[in-house]
């Protein structure tokens, strides 16, 4: 099907903005994007135009939402003066098209657990291996095979040395103690995404293996918090460099989040 997208929407930008790592570029402006157990192929064609190889039911029920084409990101832009916050509305100029994805918090859990101390591929190359161990086996509209992300389940019921066999060193625990956790009933994702963000991160560094950086990124990535605020080695530098006096938080909420994004990815393009 075709979609034409008016708003901010850039896939290059997207995948690589730090938030998915199940997108692959197939040629050109095209992508094979796995989310959960659905599988998309999307093109840019001209302009605002994108062809998606799934069903118009498909896009209305989880694309669409996966994408936050609801939200209008030039509006949320256009909050920013350039004379009060010139550097921000810089970074924004530059990497508009970046939008927060809608991801699932279970993988998005397990996801961030895996990026501590892991650069991009090869927290790529674990969460395959992990999606390969043990989720299920599935097939995209055009019968190409591929592997859902694994519910918390089937990822309890691997062996520590099917969990190392997936890359994921002394995060095998980490992933493990997640796993269990929600199966326990410790911790209830799809509740913690109507708790306010502070209980959000809260209960999150509650459990084992998760720090505040981490808790941030799911609760932005995966609980769709947009004024969660990660803070890693770039945004440490950002604030340093550019926020001497005090980043705006409150004047720039409640999209901290998506401010956040288009500043970590113009440093890391400088």
């Amino acid at each position: 099907m075709i979609i034409s997208i008016k708003d901010d929407f850039d896939l290059d930008r997207i995948a690589d903005s730090g938030q998915c790592f199940r997108w692959n570029k197939t040629e050109g402006e095209s992508y094979r994007i796995i989310a959960g157990e659905c599988c998309l192929n999307i093109k840019y064609l001209k302009e605002d135009q994108y062809d998606l190889d799934c069903t118009e039911a498909a896009f209305d029920s989880f694309w669409r939402d996966y994408f936050d084409l609801r939200e209008d990101y030039r509006r949320i832009r256009g909050r920013i003066d350039p004379k009060i916050d010139p550097f921000l509305w810089q970074a924004m100029e530059h990497e508009k098209g970046i939008r927060i994805l809608r991801q699932d918090p279970w993988e998005m859990l397990i996801t961030f657990l895996i990026s501590q101390n892991k650069n991009i591929p090869a927290i790529r190359r674990s969460v395959e291996l992990l999606a390969e161990s043990c989720g299920r086996k599935l097939s995209d509209i055009n019968g190409r095979e591929y592997y859902g992300f694994p519910d918390p389940s089937a990822v309890a019921a691997l062996s520590e040395k099917e969990l190392s066999d997936c890359k994921l060193g002394y995060r095998c625990k980490y992933i493990h103690a997640a796993a269990e956790a929600v199966l326990d009933g410790m911790i209830n994702l799809e509740e913690l995404q109507d708790a306010d963000e502070t209980t959000a991160i809260s209960t999150l560094t509650g459990l084992y293996g998760v720090g505040v950086k981490v808790a941030n990124c799911v609760s932005l990535f995966g609980l769709h918090h947009i004024n969660a605020f990660p803070i890693d080695v770039w945004m440490k530098r950002i604030l340093s460099e550019q926020y001497p006096e005090g980043y705006p938080f409150e004047r720039n909420s409640p999209y901290n989040g998506i401010y956040q994004q288009y500043m970590f990815a113009w440093y890391r393009h400088r």
